[in-house]
């Protein structure tokens, strides 16, 4: 038996195969969806990825031999921990084959350089923020993979927990079949909050009336998600990166703000499930493979629910509501067929709530884990 040995990636070759050997991890299993390799360049690209300017991170790759057979990230989120007062540190983008000995080798080389850093915990599988994809899937394998999500074999769930990794928390993933029209009870609170002359919701037909919004939101963003685990607010580089990054895929129909005293207050952002066209150019998107995406995105029949905030002084008044039901109404106008919550924090009871209220039903758990050091 070959021994494991692990090895920081400091050259480009080893970049290379870190980010590459998902795919070939997963080459048996005909569901998997490979990520978007554009982005993973930069995720990875210290000089370029802006997360690298506030996190401590480490690369390491597993071989046996010459062969490469797992890869994970450790990472210690200064600015996370300092505004959480935490002395965490992270492990993420973990990828082997169902191999114990490999498993072991990778996740204690990261807890030995969480360790040496001065943390005291290690959570995970968490990358630099919540933007990024969190835990581990530990329920509904049957369902199709999705974009952004975790889309590890059920085997890495057994391997964490051999490791002495309890629960830190579970995510949740709805799927909603589509109403023929909208349910009574959101035609009356949509009837009162419409009254209400203070609201004004704002929709979209063209990226260009979209554009100008962009880093508002974001900005709101900012504001109402500290409260959320794992996620880290964004500077103003990064947050002019995100629109760049995420402006040519977004479909208007699906955006809805609102806004009171001339000011933003909400937001709800929800596109088209583009798996298929990713799955169908193999994550690679140049130098056609763009056209498969965007012609898979204008044929699905699946909307994914992205990102959503209310400014805090106007929750409980119905705008998260009322975006939602806009959205609704867009959806059915389309001819859309089912709504993919995305991940929701199990103790996120308001928004299970409204899932659950127009008929969701829970396909997908991830969770996050985490081991004292």
């Amino acid at each position: 038996m070959e021994d494991v040995i692990i090895k920081e990636v400091v050259t480009s070759k080893q970049l290379h195969d870190f980010i590459y050997l998902p795919e070939k991890v997963h080459k048996d299993e005909p569901n998997w969806l490979p990520p978007i390799y554009m982005d993973e360049r930069l995720l990875f690209n210290k000089k370029k990825n802006k997360s690298y300017k506030y996190a401590d991170a480490i690369l390491l790759l597993a071989y046996k031999g010459n062969t490469s057979v797992g890869r994970i990230m450790a990472l210690v989120n200064n600015r996370y921990n300092e505004i959480h007062k935490e002395n965490h540190g992270r492990f993420c983008f973990m990828e082997c084959y169902n191999d114990k000995e490999v498993f072991h080798a990778l996740i204690a080389s990261a807890e030995d350089w969480a360790r040496k850093k001065g943390m005291s915990m290690i959570v995970g599988p968490l990358g630099f923020s919540d933007k990024d994809p969190q835990g581990f899937q530990i329920e509904g394998f049957e369902y199709p993979q999705l974009i952004t999500i975790a889309n590890n074999s059920p085997y890495m769930v057994d391997l964490i927990v051999g490791e002495g990794y309890e629960k830190k928390i579970d995510l949740i993933d709805y799927l909603i079949k589509m109403p023929d029209e909208l349910p009574l009870i959101y035609q009356k609170v949509l009837s009162r909050v419409e009254k209400t002359e203070s609201y004004r919701l704002i929709e979209f037909t063209k990226k260009k009336e979209l554009k100008p919004y962009i880093i508002p939101v974001l900005e709101l963003m900012n504001d109402t998600f500290m409260e959320i685990y794992g996620f880290v607010p964004l500077n103003d580089k990064e947050k002019v990166e995100f629109a760049n990054r995420y402006l040519p895929i977004l479909d208007p129909k699906f955006i809805k703000v609102a806004e009171a005293d001339n000011k933003l207050i909400g937001f709800a952002i929800s596109m088209p499930d583009m798996s298929k066209g990713i799955k169908a150019c193999n994550g690679r998107l140049l130098p056609f493979g763009i056209f498969k995406v965007l012609q898979e995105s204008k044929r699905s029949k699946k909307l994914m629910m992205m990102l959503g905030g209310v400014r805090k002084e106007y929750r409980g008044k119905g705008i998260d509501v009322l975006m939602g039901v806009k959205i609704l109404e867009s959806a059915i106008k389309h001819r859309m067929e089912v709504i993919d919550s995305h991940l929701v924090l199990e103790n996120n009871s308001r928004m299970r709530a409204e899932y659950e209220r127009v008929g969701g039903k829970i396909a997908k758990k991830f969770r996050i884990y985490q081991k004292a050091l």
